[in-house]
């Protein structure tokens, strides 16, 4: 009898969760998913309801024997689990909300994983992780973590160092989006495409571009000099580089990057955003009722076009592919947040990085690129330094590291700022941050 393959996902009821019924269903032939538990909690009970009989409808029509299960309880879907998915949001939307129209206030940057944002998203959501990690601990002591949520690059940090858990990997979407991205700027199939990433979590930079092995970087940077070829992220909209600039990097830039390298016309255009059709959080509030409404159809039962437009294009592709590769041990190339381990010199050993690795059964095995390019490794050590303070800050409840941590953040003007933002946060988020009180 062939082993019951069973999978936890935390934060079913997200609107993502049809991108992921969508890949294990793609790659059921390599990773035969007999038990997909999604599991919420009471706040996302209505969700979680509408999504699961999508997710229902969508294993039916594709005819196969995945049983899913829709549950409130975390215990029972940890119980034996081979693969956890965290996909959740602590406060839900309206948190994120206030996270971007706050700082907007102070004259800084409001967004979901950078600067005051990304601070306060980690700040609510590693107590979360650190408790869904000892249940993990006791329940299902052999499972992968598989780590979604944002910051994802904060949340790894606080796993790898906080917690027992060895056994966790944090994705994200974004170095896909980018494969994706140069595949079609240079008009060839995905899968002839190869980047070696380095760097963050959303502050991560391709090192070199290979088409069937050979490195075409040279030809890719200039093709990028073209304005409207710089963001592949949807809900990221870049304002275009200068050409010298990106052929002085000599390196793939992230549209997260346009925060930090073009921080001031980022502002501008975020708070005029913001007072003409509402923050990113408030866009995609109304995004995602009209998903919820669709989902809702009994007749539908594949995953809607719709949803890429929410932002998680190419999830299913990431998080897939990755329970696929370690399930086979394929030994494949993917970029995931690992553990350091001496890929990159300028960064701690133990610290997480967003790196391309060899993924294996017993886990990614980052490959060594030695130092980052002098023009990004200050960069890079500074957004280290925030995410190691601020986890520290979410784990042991301590104040004055929160302020640290914006100070320290290259989005913030100075601590004085830091401490009115992070007086005002915490006071909007307190029944989100009971390790403060």
């Amino acid at each position: 009898m062939t082993k019951k393959l069973k999978v936890a996902t935390i934060g079913g009821g997200s609107s993502y969760t049809p991108e992921l019924i969508e890949g294990f269903i793609k790659r059921y032939d390599e990773f035969p998913l007999t038990e997909l538990w999604l599991v919420d909690i009471e706040a996302g009970k209505e969700k979680l309801e509408i999504v699961g009989e999508l997710a229902k409808r969508m294993v039916k029509k594709a005819g196969l024997p995945i049983d899913v299960h829709l549950t409130l309880d975390r215990e029972a879907a940890l119980k034996d689990a081979d693969f956890v998915t965290t996909q959740f949001r602590v406060g839900l939307l309206e948190a994120r909300a206030k996270d971007e129209r706050i700082p907007l206030k102070y004259g800084v940057l409001g967004q979901e994983t950078n600067g005051p944002g990304g601070l306060f998203k980690g700040l609510r959501t590693i107590p979360v992780i650190v408790d869904i990690c000892r249940d993990i601990e006791r329940l299902c002591p052999d499972a992968w973590l598989i780590n979604f949520t944002n910051p994802a690059g904060m949340v790894t940090e606080a796993v790898l160092r906080y917690t027992n858990i060895k056994k966790v990997v944090g994705l994200c979407n974004v170095p896909i989006g980018i494969e994706m991205g140069i595949a079609k700027l240079l008009d060839v199939d995905h899968s002839r495409i190869r980047i070696d990433f380095a760097g963050l979590n959303h502050m991560v930079y391709g090192l070199d571009v290979y088409l069937d092995g050979v490195s075409v970087k040279e030809k890719v940077i200039e093709m990028l000099t073209d304005p409207k070829n710089t963001s592949f992220v949807k809900n990221i909209e870049g304002i275009g580089w200068e050409p010298s600039f990106i052929r002085a990097l000599n390196a793939l830039t992230c549209p997260y990057h346009n925060y930090y390298y073009k921080s001031q016309d980022m502002l501008e255009k975020t708070k005029k955003d913001a007072a003409e059709k509402g923050t990113r959080a408030e866009v995609v509030l109304k995004l995602e009722k009209e998903l919820f409404e669709l989902y809702k159809d009994p007749e539908l039962a594949i995953k809607p076009p719709q949803l890429e437009e929410r932002g998680g294009a190419y999830y299913s592709d990431a998080a897939v592919r990755l329970i696929t590769s370690i399930y086979n041990d394929k030994r494949d190339i993917q970029p995931v947040n690992t553990r350091n381990n001496g890929a990159i010199a300028s960064i701690p050993d133990d610290s997480a990085v967003e790196v391309s690795s060899i993924i294996t059964k017993d886990g990614p095995k980052p490959i060594a690129v030695g130092d980052l390019p002098v023009a990004v490794r200050g960069l890079v050590q500074q957004i280290k330094s925030f995410e190691r303070i601020g986890a520290e800050a979410a784990v042991t409840g301590d104040y004055d590291k929160a302020v640290l941590a914006l100070t320290i953040n290259p989005l913030t003007p100075s601590d004085t700022v830091a401490k009115q933002i992070v007086d005002e946060m915490m006071e909007a988020h307190k029944e989100h941050l009971p390790q403060f009180s």
